[in-house]
């Protein structure tokens, strides 16, 4: 094999053992999923927003966002579910470039997986400990997931990464809510398929065990656009887009029908300030159709202390290194917006 094996890494039991959790931070998270799961199952009227930056890149700035979003939460409690974003993998599309924390804390320097799974729990751990969130993160890697498994509170698959069937299996032993992005190229039977996956039982391998999965009832669909025929952004999130998921939930029998509609990647067409305009689309189409407002449970936006994006290397506190965000002062006049709207 063309591989170097460098070294043996710690199991994730011994990691959450170094790295564990007090009773009061299971207590909270035991909180936070059930306010989740009231939504997507439609005993809750809140709205979810899943909030921050593209990828986690530093520990202070991400913790610093956090602090802001826990002021905010507080105010808009009775309306709104907060869920930050604290994406430790960055998928990428031809295989160059920064992959996440898990693969460089510090992204100046060369990779390391072993620093990378304690700073990504470390991060995660303290977004709960010190602010009460338990937050989202984006599945890449289905066998690295029990490294954070007692901490995240909502999970997502990529739209590289939904037709992938270990994703889908491993989606479907998970205790918390699964988005399923639809694919690239836009193929809702694709993302419809990967939710009844999700949702069903299944027996297969994983770590290494035989392993047996209960089905989520809380797996549902993410709607980020796809790219054309010619190779263009196009949006999914318009009413008729909503109408036609709506119909394939009724046809596919699945439980707990849900829609996250994520307002940037090929919806904004990567241009991060239109998400705030596709926001407030989503939450005028509910307010104008009962039907789409069952649907429609929640948005996902990319946001972070500074607008835009910068390159790694640069180090401006706060701003991205890989998609462009949105800044702290439009994403807190945004949700106040749409807590108003709902």
């Amino acid at each position: 094999m063309r591989m170097n094996f460098q070294r043996k890494l710690p199991i994730p039991q011994e990691v959450k053992k170094e790295f564990a959790l007090t009773d009061a931070m299971v207590a909270a998270k035991a909180e936070n999923d059930r306010q989740i799961r009231d939504v997507i199952e439609g005993h809750s009227d809140k709205f979810l927003l899943i909030i921050g930056p593209c990828s986690a890149d530093h520990s202070e700035p991400v913790l610093e966002y956090i602090s802001r979003l826990r002021r905010v939460q507080d105010q808009v409690a009775d309306k709104l579910v907060l869920i930050p974003r604290i994406y430790t993998n960055k998928p990428r599309t031809t295989g160059q470039g920064y992959k996440g924390m898990l693969h460089q804390p510090d992204p100046d320097a060369k990779p390391d997986m072993y620093k990378g799974i304690v700073a990504i729990r470390e991060l995660h751990l303290a977004a709960l400990r010190d602010y009460g969130f338990s937050c989202a993160d984006e599945m890449l890697y289905p066998e690295n997931y029990r490294y954070l498994s007692d901490l995240l509170s909502y999970v997502a698959i990529g739209a590289r990464s939904v037709e992938n069937q270990q994703h889908r299996l491993t989606a479907s032993g998970l205790e918390v809510p699964v988005g399923m992005k639809n694919p690239t190229g836009g193929d809702l039977s694709v993302m419809m398929n990967s939710i009844t996956a999700a949702q069903s039982s299944h027996t297969f391998l994983y770590r290494g065990w035989e392993v047996t999965s209960a089905g989520n009832p809380w797996a549902h669909a993410i709607l980020r656009g796809y790219i054309d025929y010619a190779g263009k952004s196009a949006s999914n999130y318009h009413y008729e887009d909503l109408v036609r998921v709506n119909e394939l939930y009724a046809k596919a029998g699945l439980v707990n029908p849900s829609v996250v509609v994520d307002t940037n990647h090929n919806n904004s067409g990567k241009q991060y300030l239109e998400q705030i305009r596709i926001a407030k689309d989503i939450v005028h189409s509910r307010r104008e159709n009962p039907d789409i407002r069952h649907l429609v449970k929640g948005l996902m936006i990319e946001s972070y202390l500074e607008d835009g994006a910068q390159s790694v290397g640069e180090h401006v506190f706060g701003k991205s290194i890989t998609d462009p965000c949105l800044g702290w002062d439009k994403t807190e006049a945004l949700i106040f917006d749409i807590a108003d709207k709902l």
